[in-house]
């Protein structure tokens, strides 16, 4: 828990500081890759918080797969 809260600290002051934009065109994008990455989020909390069997290579692979997963739905619906 420890390290996260360190990551969550160093991402915020690296994302303060560090001039970086998004560009227009891919806010979209941005906005669903951020829902899939809190939506594995919250599943692994809740594993955790309900002694339910957490295992770290579901979670990434579910990670990776939420946001493929939500970046082709998006570019679909741009598509049509």
């Amino acid at each position: 828990m420890l390290y996260a809260l360190i990551g969550i600290l160093v991402g915020i002051i690296a994302g303060w500081f560090l001039p970086f934009t998004i560009p227009v065109e891919y806010t979209r994008y941005t906005a669903v890759v951020i829902l899939a990455i809190v939506d594995a989020l919250v599943g692994a909390v809740r594993a955790q918080l309900t002694k339910d069997h957490y295992d770290q290579l579901l979670f990434l692979t579910g990670l990776f797969f939420n946001i493929l997963l939500a970046i082709v739905i998006t570019l679909f619906g741009d598509v049509l």
